[in-house]
């Protein structure tokens, strides 16, 4: 039987669970937000992981489990995804502040300069502290992340474009679920012009509150932060999948993220992960980790 990556993140989530019952796995810091939770494991150099929408840590276990021995992790889960109840981000924008409350995760616990790994939405929330804050990233690496992901799939989009279907895509998580857009994604890839998984194939794979869930998702489409890409002094890495095959959207992948990077005062890296798609880390694991590898140098 040939599970798909709904069925391989259910069994890393239930793996992860397995793993925190024995001591000195995963362990809750004493941080308290409203915003974000955030666990950790393994001792050496700091590394931030921070999940895309709809997802919680539990995507990043398995990695986590290759990388403890090597380097000191800290996973971030954004309340209102998952079974995490809202709280604050129940009520306007969420993004900015939670890159505000990995920010002062940092501070209050005196990391000097850590790396942050980002995918997807989290990359976003990477170029967020990386931009604003240059002060407090030591470098940084987006996993199938854009600082304006209607670019990837049109790439003369324009956040004008973009809003009116950022707005149905709002409406429809709130008033059916996250589901919704299991349906309606394709829809928008075909009205945008190309491909959707790099947008909506996080979608439902953990869900989450409607709220949260609507907002992000409207944010992660509209917000362009390529305007901010000169602000980053961090060295970046953006890793991406990527396809041989040119009939294939993903076959295009390469040109797509170095244009959306091409702001960046020094050349990002860029690794492309072959047989992957969005969820690159779960997609090939072993290719994931040897570029987080190369990464933290």
């Amino acid at each position: 039987m040939r599970l798909n990556r709904r069925d391989m993140l259910i069994g890393a989530t239930g793996a992860a669970a397995t793993l925190a019952t024995a001591p000195g796995a995963w362990a809750q810091t004493g941080f308290t937000s409203r915003r974000i939770t955030v666990e950790t494991r393994g001792r050496g150099p700091d590394l931030i992981l921070i999940p895309g929408l709809a997802s919680t840590a539990a995507i990043w276990h398995s990695t986590a489990s290759r990388l403890a021995g090597k380097y000191r992790l800290h996973l971030v889960s954004v309340r209102g995804f998952g079974d995490l109840p809202a709280q604050a981000n129940a009520d306007g924008a969420v993004l900015g502040a939670v890159a505000g409350e990995v920010l002062r995760y940092i501070t209050d616990n005196r990391l000097s300069r850590p790396a942050v790994i980002g995918h997807s939405m989290g990359g976003q929330i990477g170029l967020r502290l990386a931009s604003d804050w240059p002060w407090a990233v030591g470098r940084l690496m987006t996993v199938d992340s854009s600082p304006f992901f209607a670019a990837l799939i049109s790439p003369q989009a324009t956040v004008n474009d973009v809003r009116p279907l950022a707005q149905v895509a709002y409406q429809a998580i709130q008033f059916l679920g996250d589901e919704a857009l299991q349906t309606q994604g394709r829809r928008f890839g075909v009205e945008l012009g190309g491909a959707t998984d790099s947008l909506f194939s996080g979608i439902g794979w953990q869900g989450g509150d409607r709220q949260v869930l609507a907002q992000s998702l409207y944010e992660v489409m509209t917000v362009d932060l390529r305007p901010r890409l000169p602000r980053i002094t961090a060295p970046v890495t953006v890793v991406y999948g990527w396809s041989p095959d040119r009939n294939s959207p993903r076959g295009h992948a390469d040109s797509l993220f170095r244009d959306a990077y091409a702001r960046l005062p020094s050349p990002a890296v860029f690794e492309r992960i072959e047989g992957a798609e969005h969820m690159v880390m779960i997609d090939q694991p072993t290719r994931f980790v040897a570029a987080v590898d190369r990464f933290m140098g």
